[in-house]
C-alpha cells in the first residue's frame, strides 16, 4: 500500500503537536520519553559519552540509566539526591527508578508524576494545579471512574435506536468482525500484536471476515511516519486511525478515536465489534457498538491493575495495591467486563478471576494462546538445530524466547546455570529477545563469568524463531512470583510444548495450567535459582524423562491450534448473531 500525498505532512504535523503538548506539560518528561524511545545504538552511544563525566556526577547517572543498568542508576541518583545536586531530568529519572525523595527535587510536574506513578491521582492532580498537566490528570481520573461514557449521539437519538440492529436477511453468512486493537504487527511485535496477527488469521481461516484498526494515532505516536493508512498484512487488512492533530485531554482523544472508529465502522458495516483491554479500548468499542446497534466482544488479556503492581519492587507492591489508581482501574475493567456481550479470555484463572468479581459465567469464552499446527510435524533434533544456528554441539542448553522484562525472571534463570556449572555440569544457555531488562542480564552474564556459555543474540526474526526452539534441550519460563504472573498465560511456552521440548516453569497457577496440569515439564519454585538449578539437573541427568514430557507437550499442544481457537471464535460470533 502506499501512502497518500499529504500523509507525511499529516504525520509530521501529528508528531510535532504532540511533542508540543508534551513541552507544554512536563518538558523534562519529554526529554526522558524520547531518550526510552530512541533506537537501541543511539542510546547505547549516548551512554557511553556521557558515562565518560565526573563518577557519580548527573551525567553519569543518565548515561547508566540510558545504558539500562537501572540497579547501578538508581544507587546515583540516591547519592545526588543526598548531596542536593540533582538536576530535575535527574529527578525524573528518579521517579521512573522509585528512589525516595526524588519528587521533591523537581518540578511541581514531577512531583505530580511521582504522585501518580505511586497511584494517588487526586494528589497528582492537587500537585500540577491549574496547568496542562493537571487538566490531563484530571480528566484521566474521570475516564477512569465506572460508568464514565464516550457519547457518539444526542440523546434523543440514542433513545430511539435500537439497542441491536436486526441483521438483514440477504447479508452474507460469513462474518464480518471489526478489531479495536491497541497496536498491530509489522509496526510492534510485542506479544500482544503477535497474539491479535495471530487470531485474525484464524479468524479468516475460520469463515470470518475479520478487519483491524489500531488507537488513534497509531503508529505516529511511537515515531513511526509514513505508515499507510491501510495496509494488508499476511491477508488481514489493518486500518489506521490517524488525525491531524490529538485533543488536549485523554477524554478528548478518546472522543476522537470513537468518531473515527465509528466512520470506519459505517463503511465496514461490521456485524460484530471486538477489542481486547485496555479498558480505554473498551470504552471506545462500547460507544461504537452502541451507535451501531451490535453487539460487541471485550477480550480480557490480564488483569490490567495487576500488571501494573508487577511493574514495582517487590516491597512497594502492597502500597500501590491500596492506592487509589489500583481501586478505580479494577473497579473500571469490572464494569466493562460485565457490559460487553461476550469476554474473552486466555485461561481459567482469569475467567474464575472475572467470574467472581461478577461477570456472568456464561458469557465468558475461554479462547488460550495456541500454535500454527506446523509446529506439530518438526522432528528436528537440538543438536541439529544448534549447528545451524552456529551454536556450540555440546552440553545441555536451556533458554527462553520472549520479551525480557523484570517479572520474566530471567536473572534467576541465569543464576540457575551458573549453579548447575558450579556443579559439574555443562549446562549452557540462550536468551533471546529484547527489552528493557537486557542489559541487566548481559551485565549480569558478564559478572558470572557466563559469556562463553551464555548467548543473548537479542530480538530475531519470526521466521527465524522455531529454530532457537528447537536448539534447546529444556525451555525455561522462570517467572517472578506476582498477581500478573498469577493469572496471566504467557504465549512463549505454546512454541515449545508443540515442538516437543520439555518447559521448566515457576509454579503459579497459570503456568501449572499449560505445563503442570498436562505434564509437560518441571514446576519450580518462583524467584529461585536453587529449584532451577536442580530442574536442569533431573532433565539433563534423564534423557528419558525429557522425551516423556516432551510428548505430552506435543499431545496437549494439538489440542491448542490456532485453528481450533478459530473455530471457538466462530461459534461465539455466531451465538451472538443467532
Amino acid at each position: 500500500m502506499t501512502a497518500r500525498p499529504l500523509q507525511p505532512v499529516r504525520d509530521l504535523v501529528l508528531g510535532l503537536g504532540t511533542a508540543t503538548t508534551m513541552a507544554r506539560e512536563d518538558p523534562a518528561l519529554l526529554l526522558v520519553q524520547a531518550a526510552r524511545r530512541a533506537p537501541a545504538a543511539w542510546r547505547a552511544r549516548a551512554a557511553a559519552l556521557l558515562a565518560r563525566g565526573r563518577r557519580r556526577g548527573a551525567a553519569h547517572a543518565v548515561g547508566t540509566w540510558l545504558a539500562g543498568h537501572d540497579g547501578e542508576a538508581r544507587a546515583e541518583v540516591a547519592a545526588l539526591l543526598a548531596r542536593g545536586d540533582a538536576p530535575v531530568v535527574v529527578a525524573e529519572i528518579g521517579v521512573l527508578l522509585d528512589v525516595p525523595g526524588a519528587d521533591e527535587a523537581g518540578t511541581a510536574a514531577t512531583r505530580a508524576r511521582a504522585r501518580h506513578r505511586r497511584g494517588d491521582l487526586s494528589g497528582a492532580i492537587d500537585a500540577a494545579g491549574a496547568t496542562p498537566l493537571g487538566r490531563r490528570l484530571a480528566s484521566e481520573r474521570t475516564l477512569l471512574t465506572a460508568g464514565t461514557d464516550v457519547r457518539l449521539a444526542t440523546a434523543a437519538t440514542a433513545a430511539a435506536r435500537p439497542h441491536r440492529s436486526p441483521r438483514p436477511a440477504d447479508r452474507s453468512p460469513t462474518p464480518r468482525v471489526l478489531h479495536l486493537l491497541t497496536s498491530s504487527v509489522p509496526r510492534t511485535t510485542s506479544g500482544y500484536a503477535l497474539r491479535s496477527q495471530e487470531v485474525l488469521r484464524a479468524q479468516r481461516r475460520a469463515g470470518i471476515d475479520a478487519v483491524a484498526a489500531t488507537r488513534l494515532a497509531y503508529p505516529v505516536d511511537v515515531g513511526l511516519l509514513g505508515t499507510p493508512d491501510r495496509e494488508v498484512v499476511d491477508g488481514v487488512v489493518h486500518h489506521r486511525l490517524v488525525p491531524w492533530h490529538r485533543g488536549g485531554t485523554p477524554r478528548h482523544r478518546l472522543r476522537q478515536h470513537a468518531a473515527l472508529a465509528l466512520a470506519l465502522a459505517r463503511d465496514l458495516e461490521p456485524d460484530v465489534l471486538h477489542t481486547t483491554t485496555p479498558w480505554s479500548n473498551a470504552v471506545v468499542t462500547r460507544a461504537v457498538a452502541r451507535e451501531l446497534g451490535v453487539p460487541w466482544v471485550y477480550e480480557v488479556r490480564g488483569l490490567l491493575e495487576d500488571t501494573w503492581v508487577a511493574s514495582f519492587p517487590a516491597a512497594a507492591r502492597a502500597a500501590v495495591r491500596a492506592s487509589e489508581r489500583y481501586r478505580l482501574l479494577r473497579a473500571r475493567e469490572t464494569e466493562l467486563a460485565r457490559s460487553a456481550d461476550r469476554v474473552v479470555v486466555l485461561g481459567e484463572t482469569v475467567r474464575t478471576a472475572l467470574v467472581e468479581r461478577g461477570v456472568d459465567a456464561g458469557r465468558v469464552v475461554v479462547a488460550p494462546n495456541a500454535v500454527d499446527a506446523r509446529l506439530l510435524a518438526s522432528d528436528r533434533s537440538p543438536a541439529a538445530a544448534r549447528s545451524a544456528l552456529g551454536l556450540a554441539p555440546d552440553g545441555f542448553w536451556v533458554g527462553t524466547v520472549g520479551s525480557l522484562v523484570a517479572y520474566e525472571g530471567t536473572d534467576t534463570l541465569i543464576r540457575a546455570v551458573a549453579l548447575a556449572r558450579a556443579d559439574g555440569r555443562d549446562v549452557r544457555a540462550a536468551v533471546v529477545g529484547d527489552g528493557v531488562a537486557r542489559p541487566a542480564l548481559q551485565r549480569l552474564v558478564d559478572e558470572l563469568g557466563l559469556a562463553d556459555v551464555v548467548t543473548l543474540p537479542g530480538r530475531v526474526p519470526a521466521a527465524q524463531a522455531p529454530d532457537w526452539y528447537l536448539a534447546l534441550d529444556a525451555f525455561a519460563v522462570t517467572r517472578t512470583d506476582s498477581e500478573v504472573t498469577r493469572t496471566v498465560l504467557p504465549l512463549k511456552p505454546m512454541a515449545a510444548l508443540a515442538l516437543g521440548r520439555p518447559v521448566i516453569a515457576s509454579d503459579l497457577p497459570a503456568l501449572a495450567e499449560l505445563v503442570g496440569d498436562p505434564g509437560a515439564g518441571v514446576l519450580t519454585e518462583p524467584d529461585s535459582p536453587r529449584s532451577v538449578a536442580d530442574a536442569v539437573a533431573r532433565l539433563a541427568d534423564d534423557p528419558a524423562l525429557r522425551t516423556e514430557l516432551g510428548t505430552a507437550g506435543r499431545r496437549f499442544a494439538a489440542g491448542r491450534t490456532w485453528d481450533a481457537v478459530g473455530q471457538t471464535y466462530r461459534r461465539t460470533y455466531a451465538e451472538l448473531l443467532a
